[in-house]
């Protein structure tokens, strides 16, 4: 069973499952987002999600945090059972900025809604039955650190909109991201509802950077999401 909790330092969500749980949600994001340009109005909302699940895949190659999570075996049931077993199971666990992580979950929607359209509309459908797990378990992880009254309205923000990243410069999450960083953790305590909101709606701020990108891609001949920024990640980040 995937969880997912806050870092030390409020900077990030770490996922964590054991191969199995982490492989049938990539396995899921892979089938409802579809091949490359499936959907060539969200492609930079795929790229952003298949971004993250490029980190998950690097976990369960062990290349991130493992973990040993009981198993519930122990002496009294190896004795009952006549059995020897481990008493721990191995977890593979990635640290991803709560910005990010949050994007990812919200643009989920979108493609949960088209796949729906387009694919398949029957109800019974074991990829989205996966991933809103996965949705369920990051909102339940936001909720226990933001206040009941911003939850709330970030629940009726999430409800308001069928259509969240539509021809959406997500390059924004970037800016977001980099900003972020630059908070202290009690900064982050304090804003992390302010930066979830932020995440659904295109303020001024999320405007002008879109019609930045949008007059280079005019220049460029580029479409939006292939435009990078020129905004410096560190080169370690504090979880």
């Amino acid at each position: 069973m995937l969880t997912i909790q806050p870092t030390e330092l409020l900077t990030g969500f770490r996922i964590s499952g054991d191969y199995w749980d982490i492989d049938a949600l990539l396995r899921a994001i892979y089938d409802v987002t579809g091949e490359e340009n499936r959907y060539l109005d969200f492609q930079g909302a795929r790229n952003r999600i298949l971004g993250v699940c490029l980190e998950l895949r690097h976990a369960i190659k062990g290349e991130h945090h493992i973990e040993f999570i009981a198993n519930g075996i122990h002496k009294g049931l190896e004795k009952e059972k006549a059995i020897l077993a481990p008493t721990k199971n191995i977890y593979f666990a990635v640290d991803i900025l709560i910005p990010e992580l949050l994007f990812t979950t919200i643009a989920l929607n979108d493609f949960i809604r088209l796949y729906q359209e387009l694919v398949d509309p029957t109800i019974w459908n074991t990829s989205i039955a996966t991933i809103r797990q996965f949705q369920g378990v990051v909102a339940t992880a936001l909720e226990q650190l933001i206040t009941e009254e911003h939850y709330l309205v970030f629940l009726q923000m999430l409800h308001a909109k069928q259509t969240f990243y539509f021809r959406y410069a997500t390059q924004y999450v970037d800016l977001l991201n980099v900003e972020y960083l630059k908070l202290s953790r009690q900064e982050r305590e304090e804003r992390i509802a302010a930066y979830a909101l932020r995440l659904l709606m295109e303020d001024e701020e999320y405007t002008v950077l879109k019609e930045q990108l949008l007059a280079t891609a005019s220049v460029t001949k580029h479409v939006i999401h292939e435009l990078n920024l020129t905004l410096k990640y560190p080169e370690t980040i504090d979880w």
